[in-house]
C-alpha cells in the first residue's frame, strides 16, 4: 500500500494504517502531535549511540531509549515500535540491506530503540504563523543532505552532520528561526541559514535524502540539523547491524508538541 491523500489527525489512526501497510511521508500528518526519528541497534553499540547523541545534541535529540528487546516507549504506550513507522531502513556493515514496512521478522532480544526528536513537529507552528512549509504543500519529502560538518565522534561511531532544509521569505526568516527556536528537543533554531556552500553542499537540486523543492525568488534556503545523521553515522561506521526510519517516515507520537516548547 502506498500513500494516502487526506492524513488523519489522530496519532493512533496513523499508526494503525501504518501497522496494516500504508507507506508515505509523514510531514503534515497528525498536526501538533511530536514525530520521531529512530535508530535501533545491538546493546553493544547502545552506550556509544547514546554518547554520539549527547555530544551531537541538535541533530540527536534523544526523546525515549527502550530497554533491551522492548519494542514500546512512554511516548505512545500501545504502539509497537516494530510496525508502527511507514517504512524502515536495514542496515548490514554500513550497507542499506533493504527496506521494509515490518521490523518483526529482524527483531532480536538485544536490540535498543532511540527515538530522536524530527522537524517535523515545529512545521505546524510556522504553518500557524501562515509560513509556508514547501515540501507538505508539494505532497513530497523534506529535502535532507549530507554536510561536510563532521559531528563529534563517540567510541566506533562518527559521521558527518545531515540537514533539512525548507526555502523561507526573506523577510519571514527571523520568525521562522524564533518559532523553531522555541522547540530545542526536535532540533531547535537553524543551523545555516543561506548559502549551501557553507556546510559543503553542492547542488540542492540533488539532497541525499528526500526530494527536491522550488526555492523561488525571494526566498532563503534555511537548514535545521536533521535526524537522519545517525543514519550518516552508520554509513561511515559501518556497525554490523542496524534499523532506522526511511527518512522523512516519522513515528507519530501521543505527545503534544507543546511538551517540548519552551
Amino acid at each position: 500500500m502506498t500513500t494516502r491523500s487526506t492524513p488523519p489527525a489522530d496519532p493512533a489512526e496513523a499508526r494503525r494504517l501504518f501497522r496494516e501497510g500504508l507507506v508515505t511521508p509523514t510531514a503534515g500528518w497528525a498536526p501538533g502531535f511530536t514525530q520521531a526519528n529512530t535508530i535501533i541497534v545491538p546493546s553493544e553499540y547502545a552506550y556509544e549511540v547514546l554518547l554520539f547523541s549527547q555530544r551531537n545534541p541538535r541533530p540527536c535529540p534523544v526523546l525515549d531509549v527502550s530497554d533491551a528487546g522492548s519494542p514500546r516507549t512512554v511516548l505512545a504506550p500501545d504502539a509497537d515500535l516494530r510496525t508502527d513507522f511507514p517504512a524502515y531502513r536495514i542496515w548490514r556493515d554500513g550497507e542499506l540491506a533493504e527496506e521494509t514496512a515490518d521490523i518483526r521478522d529482524h527483531w532480536r532480544d538485544d536490540l535498543v530503540t532511540f527515538l530522536i526528536g524530527c522537524s517535523f513537529t515545529f512545521e505546524t507552528p510556522l504553518l500557524a504563523a501562515g509560513i509556508e512549509v514547501r515540501h507538505i504543500t508539494a505532497g513530497t519529502n523534506v529535502p535532507m543532505y549530507r554536510t561536510s560538518v563532521e559531528c563529534r565522534p563517540a567510541g566506533r561511531i562518527h559521521g558527518p552532520l545531515v540537514v533539512s532544509m525548507r526555502p523561507i521569505p526573506a523577510d519571514r526568516v527571523a520568525e521562522a528561526v524564533r518559532i523553531s527556536g522555541r522547540f530545542p528537543s526536535v532540533h531547535g533554531a537553524p543551523v545555516h541559514i543561506g548559502d549551501p556552500a557553507g556546510l559543503g553542499i553542492t547542488d540542492l537540486g540533488t539532497p541525499d535524502f528526500g526530494d527536491p523543492v522550488e526555492i523561488r525568488p525571494g526566498e532563503v534556503p534555511v537548514f535545521w540539523a536533521c535526524g537522519v545523521t545517525p543514519q550518516a553515522a552508520i554509513m561511515a561506521s559501518r556497525p554490523p547491524f542496524a534499523i532506522t526510519h526511511a527518512p522523512g517516515h516519522m513515528f507519530i507520537t501521543d505527545v503534544p508538541d507543546a511538551r517540548y516548547a519552551v
